[in-house]
Order: structure tokens, then sequence, then C-alpha cells
């Protein structure tokens, strides 16, 4: 029973920071509502149109503002309130759930209206994401809590990915689509009242004054790129969000044509991804230390190409299923442990910024890739499409492995100098007196 216990406080220790335990219960009800407007919106797109490019176009339209926002995005997180620019970006993102309900709701709908709204949350996620993301270390005020913080942050929203495209499934079948937007709009509520409840530290570092924003961001590129360790990372994430993840554009493809399925099929296959995602978060949370992070990243880039090769040749449902599960736990474990690299390695001024093109290689990719696989599933069908994506991810990943000995060699000094991870620190102190570069 001790065990069991011990287990769990580990396993959620960051919760012990009040600020993040707030946004943890806030963010875990909104996001259920996120994941049931995001099935229901691809499946409606993919009734309305029956195609699958123009299926890809409407995601490209939606997260394109992330790739061009998202570096400048980065600025304004690091020299502006975070707190506060949350709090604005969640009220647009309720505006933009209620607008799409009631078009839905009062058969307005059409293509030009799903691509401007779409546009809208994506200018809205341009500024969330990095902020939000580079957000984390100011709500935890035990900094050791950091890399658990970051792992239960991924752990709910593949919570939410594991329960919610099952209920929007459901809710398309039996109530369609605006029912869906509706219930997405009023989740929103949680996580603002949640953050309008936080105590927040003012921080240090925030700079009001009129610098040059174009100046900012080029000295965050050069800091971003400069640095192997950061560079790697987010090419490989880079690499994987746009030839790898458009896989999950496709899936109503699948649902509908491949398993001749309905939204509820697709809603099962959305949470095999969810649930494999799930307990790849929950595995990152129950760990102490960030090293071996490096090798964990190239291995399970390795089991997410494979599961897209494996998954394009699947023709039932089950197998499907399971292929999915090992797909979701690939993409999560090399997502969030990018993620988890990058803050640790990240000084707290250019954490922002960081984040910044954390989120252009991870969200910023994806409208290309939705773009591309969208006109190369209509011309050539869409389990060739996922072949092709799987290979290349299985590329990316064996030249990142090769690469990792001198990663870990470069960023041995930062781990010495940062106080962030306890147990780094002490792994990488250990690794020094044995003359032996540390796992990052």
């Amino acid at each position: 029973m001790n065990f069991n216990i011990n287990f769990f406080n580990n396993l959620f220790r960051a919760l012990r920071n009040k600020n993040y335990r707030l946004f943890f219960y806030g963010q875990s009800l909104s996001l259920l509502g996120t994941w049931i407007q995001q099935v229901a919106l691809s499946w409606l797109i993919y009734s309305v149109t029956n195609s699958a490019f123009l299926l890809g176009f409407v995601m490209f339209a939606g997260q394109l503002p992330t790739f061009l926002i998202a570096p400048f995005a980065g600025v304004f997180a690091d020299r502006y309130d975070k707190h506060k620019i949350i709090i604005i970006t969640q009220v647009v993102s309720m505006l933009q759930a209620i607008l799409l309900a009631i078009f839905v709701l009062t058969n307005n709908i059409n293509i030009s209206v799903l691509i401007i709204l779409n546009i809208l949350l994506g200018i809205a996620n341009s500024f969330d994401i990095p902020t939000r993301q580079s957000f984390v270390i100011q709500m935890v005020e035990h900094k050791e809590d950091l890399p658990n913080a970051i792992a239960l942050n991924s752990s709910i929203v593949n919570g939410s990915r594991l329960i919610g495209p099952a209920i929007a499934g459901i809710l398309v079948a039996s109530l369609g689509e605006g029912i869906c937007f509706l219930i997405n709009a009023i989740s929103f509520v949680f996580v603002i009242i949640s953050l309008a409840l936080m105590k927040v530290k003012k921080e240090e570092n925030v700079d009001h004054e009129n610098g040059s924003i174009l100046k900012q961001l080029k000295e965050g590129y050069h800091y971003s790129f400069g640095f192997l360790p950061i560079r790697s990372v987010i090419l490989l994430l880079a690499a994987v969000s746009l030839f790898g993840n458009p896989y999950m554009v496709l899936l109503p493809v699948f649902a509908k044509n491949i398993l001749n399925g309905d939204a509820t099929t697709l809603g099962y296959l959305n949470s095999a991804v969810g649930l494999g995602a799930l307990s790849a978060a929950l595995y990152l949370a129950s760990r102490k230390s960030t090293l071996g992070l490096g090798k964990i990243i190239a291995t399970t880039t390795f089991i997410f190409a494979l599961s897209l090769i494996s998954f394009s040749f699947s023709k039932t449902f089950p197998l499907s299923f399971i292929i999915l599960l090992f797909c979701g736990f690939g993409m999560m474990m090399q997502t969030a442990g990018s993620n988890t690299i990058l803050q640790t390695l990240s000084n707290d001024d250019m954490r922002g910024r960081v984040m910044s093109f954390y989120t252009v290689a991870f969200r910023g990719m994806a409208p290309f890739g939705s773009l591309w696989a969208g006109t190369f599933a209509d011309n050539f069908g869409a389990p060739l499409t996922v072949l092709i994506s799987g290979i290349v991810c299985l590329g990316a990943g064996i030249l990142f492995f090769k690469n990792l000995k001198i990663i870990r060699i470069a960023a041995k000094p930062i781990y010495q100098q940062k106080g962030l991870i306890p147990e780094a620190a002490k792994g990488v102190q250990v690794a020094s007196n044995l003359s032996l570069p540390p796992e990052n």
C-alpha cells in the first residue's frame, strides 16, 4: 500500500504547487471540449466536402498562423505578462467555438466559414501555445517538479484525447456537430476561472521597454539554432510533425473508406492514439530526471515511424486500433520528451522564444503536412501517403540517433550549470567524474 501511495505522490508531485494545481484541473476540463470539437470538426469537413484535399486545406488554413506568428508570440511571451496573455487567448478560443456552434446549429455553415473560423482559432493558438509552455515554470514554485509538470501537461492533453473523441463520435452520430462545438465553448469557462484564481508573482525578466521585436526574435533564433542540442531536438520534431503527424488529418478517410465505419469509428481511432499517448505521458511523469531522454526520443521516433508504416497496410478495425496505440505512444514520447529537454536547457529570459520555435516545429509544420498529405492522398490514396510518412520519419530518427553522442557532450555543461533538476545535476557531476557524457 505504501508503495502505491508513494508512486501516486511521485506521479503527481507537481500538484503540490497551488497555481499549477489550479491550471491542471481547469485545463483538464477545457481540453476535453477541445478534443470533442476537433473530432467533430474533421468529420464535418469531410462529410460536407467528401474531399481529402479540402480536409487537409481547412486544417492548413487553421494551422498556418502558428507557423507565421508563433516566433513573434515567443518574443511577446518573454516581454509581457504570460498570465494575462493566456487569459486573452482562452477567451478568444471560447468565442471561436461559440461562433462555430451558432453557424452549425442555424444551418449556415459552409467551407468559407470553416476556413475563417479555423484561422481565428489558429491566431489564438499561435500566442497561447508558446506562452503556455513557457508559463509552466512560473506556475511551479518547486523547480525540481518542472519535468513532472511538463509530463502532466501531456497527460491531461492525452487523457482528454482518450475520452473526448469517443464522446464526440457518439454526439455527432446522435445530436450532430453543433452540440460538440457548444460543449467546447462551455469547457473554456473552467480554465478561465482557474487562471483568474491564480496568484502569480511578477516576472523579474519581463521587459516592457520598446525594444526591437525583430532584434529580440533574431536573438532567440541564434540562441535556439546556434546550440546543437536545442537545434537537433527542434529539427527532429519539425520533420516528424511535417511528415508524420498528418496521419491524424487522414483518419476520417481511413475510418470511412478503408474501415467502412462512421463518426463513432473515427472517435475510437482517435481514442486509441490518445490511450497510447497518455501511457507515454504518465511514464514521463513518473521519471525523476531528464537523464536518458535523448535516447528515448530517438527510440520512440523509430516506434512511431514503424507504427505508421504498419498502419498504412491495415484493413481491419481491431488491428488499426492496436497499431494506433503505438503511434500515440511514440508520438507523445518524442514530443513531450523534446519539450522537457528544451525547457530544462533554456535560459529563463529565452524560454518563451525557444518554446515559440518548439511550437513552430510541433504545430507550425502541421499546416504544410496537412496540405501535402491531403493533396497526395487525393491523388494516390491515404495508405500510400501514410507509408511515405513513416519512411521519412524513420530516416529522421536514424539521423538524430547518429548525432546523439555529440548532442550529449554539448548539453553536458548546461546540466552542470543549471539547478532546475537536482537529480540531473547530480547525474552530470557523476558522469563528469567518470569522464563520460551524460544522456540528455
